[in-house]
């Protein structure tokens, strides 16, 4: 058979149409079929040259943290030298100033004058009289004990026209233990002799203080309060300033005990007193206290 005109025309299309007809949006936008292969492992297409950045810059900080570290510890190390070097310095400072500016010596904290708690009474006599030894001509402080307790107005007569610095003061009552009040004063026989009445407020404040120990406290303290005020011979001792010839002087006068002087740099307030009393005629112990207290 002959094929009818134009025939192979269309077979020719139909054979067109059945191998596929061509996609016009596929072939528009080549490049999504290239872009759909390089997203299949990242998403995005790799820059070698962003790659190699990227690892610049990641050891830049790497390499720069590493020299952050060891710079930090030379700077903790360097302010700790400092101030290692600053503590020294303030140290030998003080130390040169220690030596150019050395502190005044006070003297001796355990100086006292008087006897020793159960000392025999011609022991401490012998010592006393030693302390008056010597030729140098610096002041001394000194310790008057007398024979028998004396009255305020004759405290003048009794020290030798020296410096009083203190006035000791005791009521003596037979069988009795009273207080011994120590009384410092300033300069001037008038405050030595009005000493006797600060040495009742001494006793006064005292008892306030402590109040009623028992029934015998009150009543020794009170009648100690009231001689003193009276006038009565209670002054027992006498701390005063003199050279040792002075002394030597006032050791001499009737009346005086004792005088017992202490080295020329023991300094006012720095050592203790403690008189021979008038009623220690062997040792140095105190007396009985059994006696009624006498009301006034």
């Amino acid at each position: 058979m002959r094929d009818r005109p134009g025939s192979g025309g269309k077979r020719r299309e139909g054979d067109a149409a059945a191998d596929g007809p061509e996609n016009p949006a596929a072939g528009a936008h080549p490049e999504r079929e290239t872009a759909g292969e390089g997203d299949v492992d990242s998403g995005r297409p790799q820059d070698p040259v962003a790659e190699e950045h990227q690892g610049r810059a990641a050891s830049d900080r790497v390499d720069a943290e590493d020299e952050e570290r060891p710079r930090g510890r030379r700077e903790r190390m360097l302010r700790g030298a400092l101030a290692g070097a600053l503590a020294v310095g303030v140290v030998v400072f003080m130390a040169v100033l220690g030596v150019l500016n050395p502190p005044r010596e006070l003297g001796v904290g355990t100086d006292r004058l008087g006897p020793d708690r159960a000392e025999p009474v011609a022991g401490y006599l012998v010592r006393a009289r030693d302390s008056l030894s010597g030729a140098d001509t610096e002041p001394h402080w000194a310790l008057v004990s007398f024979t028998e307790p004396i009255t305020p107005q004759a405290i003048p007569a009794h020290s030798g026209g020296l410096r009083i610095g203190q006035v000791l003061h005791r009521v003596p009552i037979p069988g009795v233990q009273t207080p011994l009040v120590s009384v410092a004063v300033p300069a001037g026989d008038a405050v030595a002799v009005a000493s006797a009445d600060a040495a009742a407020w001494q006793i006064q404040d005292q008892l306030e203080r402590t109040g009623a120990i028992d029934e015998r406290y009150p009543r020794v303290m009170t009648v100690s309060m009231s001689r003193l005020r009276a006038g009565c011979a209670c002054t027992v001792g006498l701390v005063v300033r003199g050279t040792l010839p002075e002394l030597r002087n006032l050791a001499s006068v009737n009346g005086i005990r004792a005088v017992e002087a202490l080295p020329a740099d023991a300094v006012a307030g720095h050592f203790a007193v403690s008189p021979l009393l008038p009623e220690y005629i062997e040792t140095v112990v105190p007396g009985p206290d059994d006696a009624p207290v006498p009301d006034n």
